[in-house]
């Protein structure tokens, strides 16, 4: 009966110590990215343009000067122009907020011809690359079509002198699985040993983590 009780005692604790080194096994180092050439041998468009808070954009009316503007997206992501109040612009690329203005003004004047132009570039958050941590000045940075790695450091100045580069980690969007995937990054070999195969190439809505050195 002591020897069976002992047993019973002791196999939670097998257990949860079991279940700790499954853990340990399965959650080893995180996958790698495949690397980027530093130039691109050929530049491809990115993904058409979608409209986020804080852009700048410029709304042309044809042969109505009155009805043009040059308005900023509200954080609220709405915009106002002569004859149209709070109208929807975060998420609409600028040739659907065209459209839409066309639809607006035409209660006012007969077949508007609307061209949206965006002047400054802010995104919206799945459209840009957020860079947090042990960085000279973390940022989210508009996405570009053929963006790396090393495009991004150089925007943010750069790892600062606490940084554990090599411990860095990249967090992506899978939208086939609707899943966040992370991935191993090696910056230190990147800006420090000029390691071309640690350049990898970003997408859109990619957050970077740069931890801080233990010591």
């Amino acid at each position: 009966m002591r020897v069976s009780r002992g047993l019973s005692l002791l196999s939670p604790v097998l257990l949860a110590a079991t279940m700790l080194a499954g853990c340990a096994t399965n959650g080893g180092a995180r996958p790698e990215l495949p690397p980027a050439a530093f130039v691109a041998s050929k530049e491809q468009p990115g993904e058409e343009y979608v409209i986020g808070p804080l852009d700048s954009l410029q709304i042309f009316v044809w042969r109505n000067p009155e009805l043009s503007a040059k308005v900023q997206v509200r954080p609220d992501g709405r915009i106002t122009t002569p004859l149209v109040n709070d109208m929807p612009a975060v998420g609409k690329t600028p040739a659907m907020l065209a459209d839409d203005m066309k639809l607006a003004l035409a209660e006012y004047i007969q077949d508007p011809i609307v061209s949206v132009i965006v002047d400054s570039f802010s995104g919206t958050y799945s459209q840009q690359v957020r860079i947090v941590g042990a960085t000279e000045k973390p940022a989210a940075l508009p996405y570009r079509a053929n963006m790396t790695l090393l495009d991004a450091m150089i925007a943010v100045g750069g790892l600062n002198e606490y940084a554990a580069g090599n411990r860095a980690r990249l967090i992506r969007y899978d939208r086939a699985t609707g899943k966040q995937k992370e991935y191993k990054l090696s910056i230190n070999r990147l800006l420090k040993n000029g390691d071309s195969s640690a350049n990898v190439r970003l997408e859109p809505g990619d957050v970077i983590i740069i931890p801080e050195s233990m010591f």
